[in-house]
């Protein structure tokens, strides 16, 4: 709609412009309809509003300003609310148009009387036109598609987490109040749902030998319960005991079985709008990847590395501030496949499945498709990414229709010596046998040997070691360096035995001056007594 403003001086005061819109007699003699282009359907309504909400100009508005403006070379300023919007009319079609506050209390007056300066419109019939324009515009930004809500599974995970707790809570308060009645049945009946069934079922501990438990327990179960129950040292209880343990055994029963309704619903949910992942990690590890990071698209929009980590936020700003190892694993730690992997290799096949099960997020979350694309030949990568870690030899499926497989060696040994970016192919990394075993442990001994050797001071080497080890130099050399060896260290041995005939010396005289002081204090002694 296009409306005039009869009188522009009112518009000098923003404050009272409010005033002018108070009633129906007031607004018409504000503003006047100037054009007025009625919607055909909703979803020609949804678009105008859509474009509007986008401060974009659509087919229509442009139609419309250009009938009613532009063809009849109206020189008046055009009041637009949306400042972006306005700067788009300007641009293309070069219309004087303002966005000032006074513009905005215009527009917010006339939604106000919208049902008189429009005739033909009743209040009801607008009411009823606001609330679907409302209702479509509010799902085309939400995109909301009923299969592809992440809030239920952010509610369900949240409730199935509570819910262990409280069965949990629940189930050993029975243990421990029955137990006073039947101690032993604890250890015999390790399961919450098949205790609470056998307490509610059973009542009192005399009675277990009469019933039949052949629909919770396993027969040699039954049995140990029964010979059991008769020698029993609990305390006896009375019925009103009984009853309360009973109402609260009914308890742990009911939240058990609808614990596993519940799991089943988030099965289907978590297939239905995470299908990709949910082959990845599973359906708890993706439910609850999904609620820590708030939703499928927060955490599409995460890195692989964040999702790594995902749930250890603690454990790595602790890891950050104190200097230490950062964690390599979340919530993802308890997927199947880093369950399956080696202690020493879990850090791998995380690092391995994290960036896969990002790109598998992704396709859920931004694809068009809800049945399962990439997930199963991602987790075959991932299986087969875990077995080369194991085995030493990478095996992969190349699609199902085929069959075919492609193996691959890979070698653990390390690489030569002096073997750089430029080096070529080694033949002898392609195995690794029991003589290069024991050749490495030759290597090992001898190193460790010299090693010793250069540890030891000069002055303790006995002759037998200053000749071990030349000999053991000329050993691994050529027959040239080995004699060059010997030629330097000849004079080397030379200045140890001069310098060892010096210490010789130079003890011998501090004998000698002990021996004439020793002589000199008995000397004295003699001449005193």
């Amino acid at each position: 709609a296009l409306f005039k403003v009869l009188d522009e001086g009112k518009l000098s005061r923003v404050e009272n412009i409010a005033k002018e819109f108070e009633s129906p007699e007031k607004a018409t003699s504000m503003v006047k309809l100037q054009a007025f282009s009625k919607f055909r359907d909703t979803t020609e309504a949804l678009a105008a509003a859509t474009a509007s909400v986008e401060s974009s100009m659509d087919k229509g508005l442009k139609k419309f300003l250009k009938k009613n403006v532009v063809s009849k070379d109206i020189a008046d300023t055009l009041a637009v609310a949306d400042s972006k919007l306005a700067a788009v009319i300007k641009k293309k079609l070069n219309l004087n148009v303002s966005t000032t506050d006074a513009a905005m209390e215009v527009m917010r007056g006339i939604r106000a009387q919208l049902a008189t300066l429009v005739t033909g419109l009743g209040d009801n019939q607008l009411n009823a036109m606001y609330l679907g324009l409302a209702h479509s515009l509010g799902r085309y930004k939400l995109k909301f598609s009923p299969d592809k809500v992440d809030t239920m599974i952010v509610q369900a995970i949240g409730l199935l987490d509570e819910l262990d707790k409280e069965i949990n809570t629940y189930a050993m308060r029975v243990k421990e109040w029955y137990g006073w009645h039947f101690p032993e049945m604890v250890k015999i009946v390790t399961d919450n749902m098949q205790y609470a069934k056998c307490v509610l079922k059973m009542g009192v501990r005399s009675r277990a030998k009469d019933l039949d438990f052949s629909d919770i327990l396993e027969e040699h179960v039954e049995e140990e319960l029964k010979a059991t129950a008769i020698v029993s040292m609990g305390t006896d209880v009375a019925e009103d005991d009984v009853s309360n343990i009973k109402a609260l055994c009914e308890e742990v029963i009911e939240m058990t079985q609808y614990r596993a309704q519940l799991f089943e619903y988030l099965k289907s949910r978590m297939m239905a709008i995470a299908p990709n992942l949910t082959v990845m990690v599973g359906e708890l590890v993706g439910a609850r990847l999904i609620a820590h990071a708030g939703s499928l698209l927060n955490l599409a929009k995460a890195p692989a590395s964040t999702v790594q980590i995902l749930g250890a936020e603690k454990a790595l700003f602790r890891a950050l501030k104190t200097k230490s190892q950062t964690p390599k694993y979340g919530l993802i730690y308890h997927a199947s496949l880093i369950g399956q992997a080696q202690p020493k290799h879990k850090g791998k096949i995380s690092r391995v499945l994290a960036a896969k099960a990002a790109l598998a997020i992704r396709v859920d979350a931004l694809g068009e498709s809800s049945d399962v694309t990439i997930g199963y030949e991602a987790r075959e990568k991932v299986e087969a990414r875990l077995r080369q870690l194991e085995t030493g030899v990478y095996t992969l499926e190349s699609g199902a229709a085929k069959g075919r497989s492609k193996t691959d060696k890979v070698s653990n040994t390390p690489l030569q010596a002096g073997a750089g970016a430029g080096a070529g192919y080694s033949d002898a990394g392609d195995a690794v046998g029991v003589t290069d075993e024991a050749d490495g442990k030759k290597k090992k001994k001898k190193d460790k040997k010299e090693k010793k050797a250069k540890k030891r001071p000069r002055t303790e080497m006995s002759d037998a070691d200053e000749g071990a080890a030349p000999a053991a130099a000329a050993a691994a050399a050529a027959s040239s360096s080995a004699a060059a060896s010997s030629e330097e260290e000849a004079p080397k041995k030379k200045k140890r035995k001069d310098k060892g005939d010096e210490a010789g010396a130079a003890e011998g005289k501090k004998e000698k001056k002990d021996k004439k002081k020793k002589d000199k204090k008995k000397k004295k002694g003699a001449e005193w007594g």
